[in-house]
């Protein structure tokens, strides 16, 4: 049941309006997330009069997947619901038919009556779902960021009549601190979002904690993976470009998901290479790698499937493990750093990549990881194998992908 707007004395819309404008410029300084924001704003109108029933916060964000996020609140929501939507998004018909269109394409405004739709707005699926929640008015805004870049706000009532003039401008006093506030917080998420992106969560951290100077970093013991792609030289000069940057996308995916679900760290792709490690403060961690590999074999054997169905080779690859202490940090000129791992360990782990092309193993193990994971018997011994640059010859192991039965994940959009 609607609940009455509050009964204003003559000269408090301008006292209210300015008490919810200050808290929005001044006191969400230590807010760091924009969905608490909105959140608090809303329930900060409705406690001034504004009868505001449903808002909503749409952005396009800089992210590898995701074209753009809804943040959604509703009377009664203590947290907002965000929701995330891919790259195809913007061809749908959906989309092409809302408000949300409209705005990007230069409208300053779109308000709707839903109480009594027009013919047009009756073939809007959005306008008459909210229509059957009981709201009465639509109103969209563009929220102005720096450089051009145009985002969306929309407020909606259940007030019969929907909203009055004084509501209206009550919020539209607001567009502008709420562009500022908004803007700060999405280039703040922009900022942590291309350090995820490009150097991994765990890493994004350390460097956003004040990692950044050269030589900056800690001594971490993880076992580590890399692995290599076969004849990938072969297949870039023989296919077409836009085929082989497909081929070496699928092939990421395959072995990249495995690693990042079982809790390992993606720190850099290296061509068509990888380097990863797995902390062994987790306990779990060698297990962890091993579930990775069979996961990502069963992932690459149906790549494979998929590529001879398409009269394509099959793709071939190597991977070498090993355990030790690295150094992780920042390495590399005075004004050009690259976060990652160093040492001992990893050159073990990359001559043992190289070893299995010697060996024709995919999957090659030192018995310092399979005595810390403790899976000799399940695995291969090959033997004492000499090795360019070590100065022993490394024992090696041989992954036999005896296990747990992997589960391969779809994950939509």
């Amino acid at each position: 049941m609607q609940n009455p707007s509050p009964s204003l004395e003559e000269g408090s819309w301008p006292v209210r309006r300015r008490s919810v404008l200050d808290w929005l410029i001044i006191e969400t300084r230590n807010q760091r997330f924009i969905d608490n924001i909105l959140v608090e704003m809303c329930e900060r109108l409705v406690a001034a009069g504004v009868p505001v029933a449903r808002a909503t916060l749409h952005f396009r964000i800089n992210h590898p997947q995701w074209l753009g996020a809804r943040i959604l609140w509703r009377r009664g929501l203590t947290e907002a619901e965000i929701d995330l939507y891919d790259y195809g998004t913007r061809n749908t018909a959906v989309y092409l038919k809302s408000p949300l269109y409209l705005i990007h394409e230069g409208a300053t405004e779109v308000r709707t009556n839903l109480e009594v739709l027009t013919e047009e707005d009756a073939q809007n699926s959005l306008y008459v779902d909210l229509q059957a929640e009981g709201l009465t008015e639509y109103i969209a805004w563009p929220l102005e960021h720096t450089l051009g870049k145009r985002h969306v706000v929309t407020f909606t009532t259940d007030r019969k009549g929907g909203f009055e003039d004084e509501h209206i401008a009550f919020l539209q006093d607001l567009l502008p601190a709420l562009a500022l506030v908004s803007e700060i917080r999405l280039k703040n998420r922009f900022v942590r979002t291309l350090l995820e992106t490009y150097v991994g969560p765990h890493a994004s951290e350390q460097i956003l904690a004040g990692a950044t100077t050269r030589g900056s970093g800690v001594t971490v013991s993880a076992a580590i993976l890399i692995c290599d792609l076969r004849n990938f030289t072969k297949l870039s000069d023989l296919w077409p470009r836009d085929d082989v940057i497909d081929l070496l996308n699928a092939y990421f995916d395959a072995m990249s998901e495995p690693i990042e679900r079982h809790g390992g760290e993606i720190l850099k792709f290296m061509g068509d290479g990888l380097l990863a490690i797995f902390p062994l403060s987790k306990p779990e961690a060698a297990e962890n790698l091993l579930q990775a590999i069979r996961e990502a074999e069963a992932a690459i054997a149906l790549l494979n499937k998929d590529n001879l169905a398409k009269g394509r080779e099959p793709l071939g690859y190597g991977i070498g493990v090993h355990v030790g202490d690295v150094m992780y940090g920042n390495i590399g000129s005075r004004r050009r750093l690259d976060f990652t791992v160093i040492g001992p360990a990893v050159n073990i782990a990359s001559r043992l990549e190289s070893l299995t092309k010697e060996t024709k193993r995919p999957v090659l193990l030192s018995r310092a990881f399979v005595e810390l994971a403790g899976c000799a018997s399940s695995m291969e011994h090959l033997g004492p194998y000499p090795v360019r640059g070590i100065g022993e010859p490394i024992d090696v192991y041989a992954f036999s992908g005896d296990g747990p039965a992997p589960t391969l994940r779809v994950v939509a959009g």
